[in-house]
């Protein structure tokens, strides 16, 4: 049976991948959307750089969102001192923990869904006098929104299993901090076992449908195109 604690946790793992997700997904959006439409000098470092955190060591990347995010870090230091705000071992720290490591993800869905837009479609709007803002509300977007959303899902999944990144920026505070993957690994070390596979088991289920969401958008995507 799931400890009330347990379901705090579930809770607290949801929410804030959710918020993650919703975060990172105008970011996401707009750069995806013009890597599939345009080319510059230095796109590839662009894209290399999305992609880092997809092949770095989770904590390789949790360590330099610690540098900035920390007291004395540009960004950390900046957000203290004049908004009096902490990041490290705080859900704000979670947060962007969890946004990193799964933007790469969203990005790469609506890159690719994008790309499947015809341009042509783009083209007739703009000749109607649409502009380019109106023109991806109601034409690329509307076109392309399977594919973001089983990117969106993709990313909420990712943010959900997520460990290494997120102890080392926001540390395994129970309570404030603790997700389901940073609890099983407490549960682990500390010998109780039969904690650990429930709660290994409310992830899988968590994962599952996630992904499974995810698939079900992409294979319906595609019998469109």
């Amino acid at each position: 049976m799931i400890r009330p604690e347990e379901w705090q946790l579930v809770w607290f793992t949801s929410w804030v991948s959710a918020l993650s997700t919703l975060v990172i997904l105008p970011f996401g959006l707009g750069i995806a959307w013009l890597l599939a439409r345009y080319e510059w000098r230095g796109k590839s470092v662009v894209e290399t750089l999305i992609s880092l955190p997809l092949v770095m060591p989770p904590v390789a990347t949790g360590l330099i969102l610690l540098k900035l995010f920390g007291r004395r870090g540009p960004i950390g230091g900046f957000l203290h001192d004049t908004l009096n705000l902490d990041v490290v071992f705080t859900w704000r720290g979670v947060l962007i923990a969890l946004g990193v490591m799964s933007f790469p993800l969203l990005v790469r869905s609506a890159r690719v869904a994008f790309e499947e837009v015809n341009p042509r479609l783009e083209q007739i709007a703009r000749t109607m006098g649409a502009n380019d803002v109106r023109v991806f509300f109601t034409v690329t977007a509307p076109l392309a929104m399977r594919g973001i959303l089983a990117g969106m899902v993709l990313a909420f999944a990712r943010a959900l299993g997520e460990f290494g990144a997120t102890i080392m920026v926001a540390g395994n505070i129970p309570g404030q901090t603790s997700t389901l993957s940073l609890s099983i690994f407490q549960a682990v070390q500390l010998g109780r076992d039969a904690d650990a596979f429930r709660l290994l088991g409310i992830s899988v289920c968590l994962a599952f449908a996630a992904v499974w969401t995810s698939e079900l958008l992409m294979r319906r995507r595609k019998r469109l195109v």
